[in-house]
């Protein structure tokens, strides 16, 4: 059996580098911030309001696709996200408890409020 395209490794390797990265930022900043119970804004938070949640449907994402040539990542990547969306309400509302106005300028600040 052939392995997969060379155009559809790249890709994967590409958003597997991307979802690691990402991950690990957010891991870091986690564990320095939250423990000091700080609401964390900086790095991919600038940009997105749940960066842990979408590196790692961005981790699930290639691996089918690179390792046996098929889309079933995409699809895996994408009920993983799904499923953390419907977790984010609770955190959210936890986050605005804790935080209150703070949280809320976050959210009014964060580039992709709904990723």
């Amino acid at each position: 059996m052939a392995g997969p395209p060379l155009w559809l490794q790249a890709v994967s390797a590409v958003v597997l580098t991307v979802g690691v990265v990402v991950w690990a930022w957010s891991v870091l900043l986690i564990l320095t911030k939250v423990r000091a119970g700080e609401l964390v804004r900086t790095g991919p938070y600038l940009l997105v309001k749940h960066p842990l949640h979408m590196s790692v449907a961005l981790l699930a994402l290639p691996w089918l696709g690179f390792l046996l040539g098929t889309w079933l990542g995409a699809l895996i990547g994408i009920a993983l996200y799904a499923a953390s969306r419907l977790l984010a309400p609770a955190e959210e509302a936890d986050l605005a408890g804790r935080f209150g106005p703070e949280w809320e300028a976050y959210c009014r600040r964060v580039k992709i409020p709904w990723l």
